[in-house]
């Protein structure tokens, strides 16, 4: 059992940062593919971005490639999101997500453990 909390969220303003992490609980998350997912508001969850187990492969959607990075910490057991030059249209929640084995994982589907989410609002 993963048990994951976010942190970081907030208000931002469009061309700024924000940096999201999330925190696991358990001794084996280097062994947990990571991932973040966002809702808008009306919106179905979308996949943003993936990291496997040992953080030597990601994976970003085209609408945050070259903005937003992902990172992990096995150590702390911490997967973090760094979101740089914001849009109005990243405004979500963003949920992290963890998937048993080292691969990427891009389909919720293949996620097993979610955290509760944290609102990213970004105005103009």
């Amino acid at each position: 059992q993963v048990q994951l909390v976010e942190s970081g969220g907030g208000l931002g303003q469009a061309g700024g940062s924000l940096r999201l992490s999330c925190a696991a609980s358990g001794r084996t998350f280097r062994i947990y593919a990571m991932g973040w997912f966002r809702q808008a508001p009306g919106k179905e969850r979308e996949f943003v971005t993936a990291i496997n187990g040992n953080g030597g492969s990601t994976y970003y959607a085209d609408s945050v490639k070259g903005r937003f990075t992902i990172s992990r910490d096995n150590a702390k057991n911490t997967v973090y999101l760094q979101m740089n030059s914001l849009k109005p249209e990243d405004t979500a929640v963003y949920y992290c997500a963890a998937g048993p084995g080292m691969g990427l994982r891009i389909n919720q589907d293949e996620y097993s453990y979610w955290g509760q989410g944290t609102q990213v609002t970004v105005s103009s």
